[in-house]
C-alpha cells in the first residue's frame, strides 16, 4: 500500500490557475501510474486525469482537457495537477490515486485504484 498526501488547494477567481500536488511514500512510486479525481457535494467521484508510471502516456476527461495537465517527477515521487481558466463549476474535494497498472478501459473507474489520499479542497468564485 503507498501513502498519498495532497496538496496545493486552496481559493481563486474564475479564471485562475493551481496546481496540485501529491507525494507518495511508503513503496516505490515507480511501481504505480497514478490518477487525479474530485468530488463535489452530492455528487460522485469524477476522473480528470491519469499518467502510466514513466509518463509516457496520459488521459483526460472531457471536461478538463486542454485547461488540466497531470505530470509526474519520479525522483519526488510526486505526481502533479496544473489547473489553469478555473470555474466555479471546478469546485470541489480533489483527490489522487494509484494504482498498480492503469487501463484504458477502467482509467475512470474509481473502483480501479487502490490507493488514496486524503484530499485538497479546491474552491473558485465567480
Amino acid at each position: 500500500q503507498v501513502q498519498l498526501v495532497e496538496s496545493g488547494g486552496g481559493l481563486v477567481h474564475r479564471g485562475g490557475s493551481l496546481r496540485l500536488s501529491c507525494v507518495a511514500s511508503g513503496r516505490r512510486f515507480t511501481d504505480y501510474d497514478m490518477a487525479w479525481f474530485r468530488q463535489a457535494p452530492g455528487k460522485e467521484r469524477e476522473f480528470l486525469a491519469a499518467i502510466t508510471w514513466n509518463g509516457d502516456r496520459t488521459y483526460y476527461a472531457d471536461s478538463v482537457k486542454g485547461r488540466f495537465t497531470i505530470s509526474r517527477h519520479n525522483a519526488k515521487d510526486t505526481v502533479y495537477l496544473q489547473m489553469n481558466s478555473l470555474l466555479p463549476e471546478d469546485t470541489a474535494v480533489y483527490y489522487c490515486a494509484a494504482t498498480s497498472q492503469v487501463s484504458a478501459t477502467m482509467v475512470a473507474v474509481p473502483e480501479h485504484y487502490r490507493d488514496w489520499g486524503q484530499g485538497t479542497q479546491v474552491t473558485v468564485s465567480s
